[in-house]
Parts: C-alpha cells; structure tokens; sequence
C-alpha cells in the first residue's frame, strides 16, 4: 500500500513536471518587461559625479559649503517650477473629493441611495451591493469602520459630475453640503462668496524607511506616518513679506487668476510639497492601476545633491547655471530673474515673478534654476552638514531639524543667492512669496534600444 502511494505521488508530479515551459531551469519569477516612460514636464538628468559646494570666493563668509566630490544617481526633474495652474489641480482634486465625500456620507446616513436620484447619485460605489466585486463585499464585511473613521476607505462615485451652479441643485441635501464648503454670509462681501479654504485638508500616509532600517525592534505600523494638513497657498505672503509696501493686488490675483496660470506658485510650506509630490504620485498610480499597468515609484522634493547637481547643467565649476560668472550676456541682457541693484527689482525686465519658461534654460534644459523663487529642497540645513554626509547621493535629512535647505535665490535676492553653490534655508512651516519649487522622480531601467 506504501509503494502504490509513492508510485501515485511521483506520477502525479512527473504529469505536473510535464507541463512546465521552463524545462526545471531557472529562468527567474514571470514578470513584464520594464520601459521607463519619461514622465510629463520632466528632463532626465543623468548620473555622475561633480564638485559640490563652493569652487569661487565665498563672498558672504559663511563657509557651510567647502568642496566636496560627490555622486548622485540619475534621475527627473520637473523643467520649470511648479505652476500655480499645476497647483491649482491639486488643489481642485482635493476640493472635488471633500465634497464628494461629505455628499456621501450624507447620503449614508440618510439611507439615499443612487435609485433615488438627488444627493444619491453620490453616495458610495458600496452603497449598490450588487455591483460589488467578490473582494469588495470583503473589504466591506471585515475592515468597514475599523479606523477612526467609519468611512474611510470606502469608494466615491467619481463617475457623477459635481454640480456647482446653485440654480441646478438637484435637493435640499445637496444643497446643504454645498453651502457648507463656502464661507458663510456674513464674511462675504460684494456679492462674492468663495470656497473656505480652511476646509481643503489633503490627508495621506506615509513610511519612515529611514526610521525603520534603523530600528532594532518595533513592526511596520510603527513607522506609517500619518500626515493631514491645509493645502491652500497662504496668499497673504504677498503681503506679510513686506512692511509699508503695496502688493494687495497679488494677493488678490496671483494664485487663481488665469493671467497667472504659468507663474510658479508660491505661499507654499515644505510640508505642502512634500502633500503634493504624495498627490501627484497617487494621482499617476491611480491611473496606472486603471490600465493594468505597473506602479511609478515616488515624485519627491529634490535632495541638495541633486538640486546643485541639476542646476550646473554638467557644468564643472561653474558660478551660475549657464556658468558664468557674469549676470548679463555678452548682447548686455540679464540672464535671470533677481534684484540687480539696490531699490531696483525692475531693471532685468520683471518686478515680481516672471512666466516659469522664461530666460534660457542651462544646459539639462531646465528653466529658472537660478532666481524667479527659491526652491525647497528635502535636505535639512546643517551649516557643517558637508563634513558629515556621504559622498554617494549625499542627503542631509533629519526629520527633527525644521530648517530645510533652499536654493537658486529669487525675485527679490540679490545675484549671490543666484550661485548653484550657494545655500540657504527657511523653516518648513513657512510660507514666502519667493520660495516656491519643483519635484523629482528616481529614474528605474534602461531605455528600450528597440525603440
């Protein structure tokens, strides 16, 4: 009986055995070829080495920035600074899904569903149980309700279009929520009434990798991060910036007028970037998971490495992004946007900001990475912080340290703050009318040769 169960079981793996395409090689897990797809607005800047920190006169004599050869690994980089128009979208996508949430969540409680029209055509996609996948109904039995919050993680119906002219409400339910994402009546004024924008909080989460591959003990939930914050531009900077000077109609008009759609946002924290290099990176996956395609990995604030590394455009030792080490061209034009003298903004052609494809772009083909607005970065500011880091993709993180390195100088600094050497910082939870910044994505694979 024992020699009859063996023969059986060496019969069935000798079938099995039969039917394998890899003839018992090894020939690796099945997987889909990688191509990497050069992301929109974005330059490859390619890997290598360079001198980092200051090869001319520091001529403000702070000596954070002595030489140092490092070398980064390749990587994109947006071509221009964030726009407000960029923006802008994440600030409409998270104002739509505010909205659709708080109709559904209403329509919940009420127990309206999409059969009955009105504030049901927004309830949630689980709401219509006979729709729900085998996985779904799932995730619904056993995980509904578990977080704080009882309705998180349950689908929105994206597929009905938000209606924003009052006239076409189509309940009083609607009509109560929408009223709700306004400022009230009596802080409006003129007959215009706006969105709160106090309301407009972009919530995600995130892993300290960094944390964790430090640790000796402790799970992975030890490590996510939770992170829920206004995301809104703070407009007031135009104004809190400078004492006794008149700037009220950029405050009034920078961020949500079209005149300004392609002038790089500003008002923006350290903390509101990294919010929006999160959305942007979800924004790409959830569309990539719609056409079954493979995930992008992060966009990111750049590292100081890499931002320095960018903005010499493979120029070795360069003072400016075009290299130098004049402000002006040979045909008497400035190269950038700053203050070139003393009480004059206006001499280079622009008071504030300018367009974020304006003046030449160096030689990676990317615009402005000296002056128009500062630009975050994810380092911290260390001013001994050269002595210290690696020489391979040098990082200066440290989540305790709040000041976080800017770079390129702007608008209203001086030609000094316009070197690729220099560095300067700001707090994170600031918000400036001159810093403003643009993302980075690692770069995976090869180029496909076939192409």
């Amino acid at each position: 009986m024992k020699k009859l169960l063996l023969s059986s079981i060496a019969f069935v793996f000798l079938l099995s055995s039969c039917g394998s395409k890899t003839k018992g090689e090894l020939v690796g897990a099945e997987g889909r070829k990688w191509y990497p797809e050069k992301p929109y607005g974005m330059e490859l800047i390619p890997r290598g080495a360079f001198i980092m920190g200051k090869s001319e006169e520091d001529q403000a004599k702070l000596l954070n920035a002595p030489t140092k050869t490092v070398t980064v690994r390749s990587f994109y980089m947006d071509d221009t600074e964030i726009t407000n128009s960029e923006y802008r979208q994440f600030v409409e996508w998270v104002k739509d899904s505010i909205t659709r949430t708080k109709l559904a969540v209403l329509a919940d409680e009420l127990q309206i569903g999409p059969e009955e029209g009105g504030i049901g055509d927004y309830a949630f996609k689980d709401a219509d149980t006979t729709k729900l996948s085998a996985y779904d109904k799932y995730m619904l039995d056993n995980y509904a309700g578990m977080s704080d919050n009882f309705y998180e993680g349950r689908a929105l119906n994206k597929d009905q279009d938000l209606i924003w002219d009052i006239s076409e409400y189509p309940d009083e339910y609607y009509t109560e929520i929408m009223d709700s994402m306004y400022i009230s009546e009596d802080e409006s004024y003129n007959g215009q009434r706006s969105i709160d924008v106090t309301k407009l909080k972009y919530k995600y989460s995130w892993m300290d990798i960094d944390a964790a591959a430090r640790a000796k003990t402790g799970s992975r939930k030890d490590f996510i991060r939770q992170e829920e914050l206004n995301i809104y531009p703070d407009t007031t900077v135009w104004i809190r910036d400078f004492e006794y000077s008149y700037n009220e109609p950029m405050h009034n008009d920078y961020f949500w007028h079209d005149a300004y759609s392609e002038y790089p946002v500003v008002g923006v924290s350290w903390a509101q970037a990294r919010a929006f290099c999160n959305w942007r990176t979800k924004f790409k996956n959830d569309d990539q998971k719609s056409r079954g395609k493979q995930f992008v990995n992060q966009f990111r604030l750049p590292t100081e490495a890499e931002w320095e590394y960018a903005a010499r455009g493979g120029i070795e030792s360069g003072t400016y992004p075009w290299g130098g080490p004049y402000v002006i061209s040979d045909t008497g034009c400035f190269m950038a946007n700053f203050k070139p003298q003393r009480g004059d903004y206006a001499a280079d052609s622009a008071l504030y900001t300018v367009e974020a494809k304006s003046y030449e772009p160096n030689d990676f083909n990317l615009y402005n990475m000296a002056g128009n607005v500062s630009e975050w970065t994810n380092s911290s500011y260390d001013p001994a912080s050269y002595d210290f880091v690696s020489t391979m993709n040098p990082n200066g993180g440290d989540g305790s340290n709040e000041r976080k390195v800017i770079r390129g100088g702007s608008w209203k600094d001086v030609a000094y703050f316009l070197q690729v050497s220099t560095r300067d910082y700001e707090y994170a939870d600031s918000a400036r009318s001159y810093i403003g910044f643009r993302t980075v994505q690692d770069y995976m694979g090869e180029e496909d040769s076939t192409q």
